[in-house]
């Protein structure tokens, strides 16, 4: 989305240091510009961040929640959230980054099976749905069922490992959500979300995702 769009500044959301850490660095790999901020950051690396982020140094900044509240950026156009948040509001306070003071914006939410239910407790708190789009060849697979997500770490069960088949197109890349030290014999689960960075070959891809506006 991002290399294809030719966006310029778009502020990441993940739910942990460790994944938003590795985001970056993906990014990076795949020559776009980006920089993490969480909790584990210094307050000078993170105030150089911010710095070359509103410059225009970097395109992309990686943070988390935590690291992100009180961030000033003036005409934010995009708001993609990699990675669902655990609490409803918290996904108000990271969509409503963008297209303030009537400037223009757009919000999107990267969502695998494990966080459908994530996403139903937003549209309860929004008292509205959320439209879906899912991209040509992330196709989700409907025989991958969803494992709990606890305290921004998925729970992985060893029954629920290795389930579905590569989605994607020629040429397009499937990626790991985070590390899974567990599942080095697993068959690689498939993830959605064009233009997201290629993962370590050591780590198996996650779950398919499909790309849903914000409201």
């Amino acid at each position: 989305m991002i290399g294809q769009g030719n966006w310029q500044q778009v502020l990441v959301f993940t739910r942990t240091k460790h994944g938003a850490n590795h985001l970056a660095e993906q990014l990076n790999k795949d020559g776009i510009r980006s920089a993490a901020i969480h909790g584990n950051k210094s307050q000078g690396a993170r105030t150089r961040a911010l710095a070359d982020f509103k410059s225009g140094d970097i395109r992309v900044l990686v943070a988390t929640d935590i690291a992100a509240r009180g961030l000033d950026i003036e005409e934010l156009p995009h708001v993609v959230n990699y990675e669902l948040p655990n609490v409803p509001e918290d996904y108000v306070h990271r969509i409503g980054r963008t297209g303030r003071a009537a400037a223009t914006g757009e919000a999107l939410s990267l969502v695998c099976v494990d966080e459908h239910k994530l996403l139903r407790d937003i549209e309860k708190l929004l008292k509205k749905e959320i439209p879906r789009i899912t991209t040509p060849g992330y196709e989700p697979d409907p025989l991958i069922k969803a494992e709990p997500i606890q305290n921004g770490r998925q729970q992985r069960g060893g029954g629920g490992r290795g389930r579905g088949q590569n989605q994607g197109g020629a040429g397009r890349s499937q990626q790991p959500r985070r590390q899974d030290s567990g599942a080095a014999k697993a068959k690689p689960k498939p993830r959605t979300g064009e233009g997201k960075p290629a993962g370590d070959k050591a780590r198996p891809p996650r779950r398919p995702r499909r790309i849903t506006p914000a409201q």
